[in-house]
């Protein structure tokens, strides 16, 4: 059985976490962030009058690299224990 790569794993997790936030951030910055977000809420019937703000450059970067960062963190662990925990079992 191949052993996960923790670096790779990271790798992946950090790019499909930071890269849904980007695409987040850019439907802020094109305007149809609130009519997603609403539809989401009327589809799981859930009503909290919520409005996203304006976008924020600023606050697009770090929340694509702290997610980013998370993501990474989590694959890179996830796979480390996987790797553990499975050598342990022989």
């Amino acid at each position: 059985m191949n052993t996960p790569n923790p670096n790779k794993v990271g790798l992946v997790f950090g790019a499909i976490l930071g890269g849904w936030h980007f695409v987040w951030a850019l439907l802020v910055f094109l305007g149809c962030a609130q009519a997603i977000y609403d539809f989401i809420l009327w589809a799981h019937m859930i009503h909290i009058p919520l409005t996203i703000g304006p976008f924020d450059l600023r606050a697009a970067i770090v929340l694509i690299l702290l997610t980013t960062a998370v993501g990474y963190i989590f694959g890179y662990l996830g796979a480390w224990v996987w790797n553990r925990v499975h050598r342990l079992r022989k």
